[in-house]
């Protein structure tokens, strides 16, 4: 069989950082900069900010997309400072969904992952959902067991179909390399982005289907760390936090993962052996 050749994807969050009087002009400088063949490039602003990012980039590079930061799980009703998926029609195209801040300062199950997951989709947005385990999860040996719960939960009975057509990107977020000076090997994220395909398939995924899900790395990423994940075939880009708020860091980056798109189009489609349910 041959694998699809997946897409490179550089993703900023900028977390609770900018105002809508400073973000267009950090998109529009950091777009000009980062002007590249063959990556994907997303911002992730507040979404006070969305507005004016979308307007900074529809002028100076339309081909970055705009992403919001989270998403709730119901379409209306009486949930105060909370903003659904339709509100998010015409200001972004992309949705993080699952962010392990998320998860811990909101106390997001994966059920309500999955719900949110569901709105997303249904408002024909992009979803990037974060998996990813605890520090105390990777000393128990436990990493691959949390992920592949934390897909299940968020999966649900979802259709692979539903998922595939909106175009699924998984961030691998090593919560215990966030922060912590401690650091994951590109080795480390590689593994999981094999756990996170083969969960996909269990969930009933095709092997085709799976195998052409980009998985990023998303745990502290800067320029000078990147390379090392980039290297490894399973990884398709990086889900940027501190570092996508700094026009060189995100020029160093996205340089970085253009270098990996040209390599993949120069090799073209991997062939592999024929799998049950590809």
């Amino acid at each position: 069989m041959i694998r699809q050749m997946r897409e490179v994807i550089v993703a900023g969050n900028w977390k609770m950082h900018t105002t809508p009087a400073d973000a267009g002009a950090l998109a529009h400088t950091i777009a000009a900069r980062t002007r590249v063949a063959g990556v994907t490039r997303v911002i992730c602003p507040p979404f006070t900010s969305l507005a004016s990012v979308g307007a900074a980039l529809a002028d100076g590079d339309p081909e970055v997309g705009v992403g919001a930061q989270n998403v709730h799980h119901e379409l209306q009703g009486a949930y105060t400072g909370e903003v659904s998926a339709p509100m998010l029609t015409g200001l972004a195209t992309w949705v993080i969904v699952g962010h392990s801040e998320r998860r811990r300062d909101a106390g997001e199950t994966d059920a309500l992952i999955g719900q949110k997951l569901r709105r997303v989709i249904e408002a024909g947005l992009r979803p990037i959902l974060c998996v990813g385990e605890q520090l105390a999860e990777r000393e128990a040996g436990r990493q691959e067991t949390v992920v592949r719960s934390q897909l299940r939960g968020a999966l649900g009975d979802q259709a692979p179909a539903a998922l595939e057509a909106a175009r699924l990107v998984i961030a691998y977020e090593p919560v215990w390399a966030i922060g912590t000076g401690r650091t994951a090997s590109g080795a480390d994220a590689a593994e999981m982005a094999g756990v996170i395909r083969s969960a996909l398939v269990d969930a009933g995924w095709s092997g085709r289907a799976a195998d052409a899900v980009p998985v990023l790395y998303g745990g502290s990423v800067t320029s000078a760390v990147f390379a090392e994940f980039l290297a490894e075939p399973a990884i398709d880009g990086a889900l940027v936090g501190g570092a996508s708020l700094k026009v060189e860091e995100m020029a160093g980056i996205v340089a970085r993962a253009a270098l990996t798109a040209t390599a993949r189009l120069a090799a073209g489609p991997i062939a592999r052996p024929v799998e049950a349910g590809t």
